[in-house]
């Protein structure tokens, strides 16, 4: 008999404050990150911050007012969203604004 198990952290709730994200997992766990960590968020109003779909049955989060999306594996291991760069601020990127970014020829 194969047994499979799920061991893909998902979230059952999430809470933004003026500081913090909050996750609750469904293994009992409560996460969190600096609000910092998500450029969109910092900048959203509380109600855009309170509007929100948690998307592949709790793996990760959407606010769709502000196009950000946050997963708990993201929470966990500590990577923030990519901060804008100035050139792009107030600019939505899209895939015939972004530029590859190419290595020096060695």
């Amino acid at each position: 008999m194969n047994t499979v198990v799920d061991d893909m952290p998902r979230i059952t709730d999430i809470r933004v404050t003026d500081d913090s994200i909050t996750a609750n997992l469904t293994d009992g766990r409560t996460i969190s990150v600096p609000l910092a960590w998500s450029w969109r968020l910092s900048e959203a109003t509380t109600e855009q911050r309170g509007k929100f779909e948690i998307i592949g049955s709790g793996v990760g989060v959407h606010w769709p007012d502000v196009d950000e999306d946050i997963s708990a594996t993201g929470m966990l291991y500590g990577i923030p969203a990519r901060p804008r760069s100035t050139a792009t601020r107030g600019k939505r990127q899209t895939p015939s604004t972004l530029k590859p970014t190419l290595a020096p020829a060695s």
